[in-house]
């Protein structure tokens, strides 16, 4: 089975490439050549019994569904699996916390002018919704470890947003949790491609936070955070245990 980790800065893969609590990929990856395609990095390695391809999308829905395309259609995936950060717009969400998107959204999506609802085009749906299979395993791993994992409706948008009334706006709107720049364009892509597929988010933002907040720090914590989660998940994808 071939595998897709992905994420949208370099920063939220870089903890799969480098040796810590799992045995690390980079130790495979002179078996394979890293592939250059439409502008990406891409790495293949196997992990256990699983093939794996690894990239960072950049920034947006556009390089999103262009990375989550690439996975399926060029390298084969046949899951896929997003690991990021996030913007929480419910307020009992706090830095920190991990959420796995239960439904997928584009808050930025506006053709209401025909009588549509915000999110909503033609032949599609409002929300998108993950693999409940690779729910359950991202749920045995919280439970595993001991972590609180959320589950909520992730928004999507290519907008960093910072102002709160638009932020009340998406949360009462699509009854968002968190907001963030790429997941429901990959959730539309895998849909598409009948690819189940698991986003996985860390809090950054949140209405807690205070001006010591440091977000180079936290993105360097969370990642490691939630690469030893996608990790764990593979363990028990490649042994069959759920």
């Amino acid at each position: 089975m071939k595998i897709a980790i992905m994420g949208a800065m370099l920063e939220e893969v870089e903890p799969f490439l480098e040796a810590g609590e799992h045995e690390p990929l980079l130790k495979y990856f002179n078996k394979h050549s890293d592939v250059v395609y439409g502008g990406n990095l891409y790495h293949e390695a196997k992990y256990k019994n699983l093939d794996i391809v690894l990239g960072y999308s950049k920034i947006g829905k556009v390089n999103a569904a262009l990375t989550a395309a690439t996975m399926i259609e060029k390298f084969g995936a046949e899951k896929l699996l997003f690991t990021g950060v996030a913007g929480a717009v419910n307020p009992e969400l706090k830095i920190g916390d991990l959420i796995a998107a239960t439904q997928l959204c584009q808050h930025d999506l506006d053709i209401t002018a025909f009588g549509h609802p915000h999110g909503y085009v033609p032949e599609g749906s409002v929300y998108v919704e993950p693999s409940r299979e690779l729910l359950h395993i991202a749920k045995a791993v919280a439970d595993e470890k001991d972590i609180e994992l959320k589950g909520g409706i992730v928004a999507t948008g290519d907008q960093f947003i910072a102002d709160p009334e638009r932020k009340e706006w998406i949360e009462k709107t699509f009854d968002a949790d968190a907001i963030e720049m790429e997941g429901a364009a990959v959730a539309v892509i895998c849909d598409a491609f009948d690819v189940p597929f698991f986003v996985l988010r860390a809090i950054s933002d949140a209405a807690d936070m205070d001006a010591t907040f440091d977000f180079d720090e936290f993105l360097k914590h969370s990642s490691q955070v939630s690469s030893s989660f996608v990790l764990a998940m593979l363990d028990k994808m490649a042994d069959g245990t759920q």
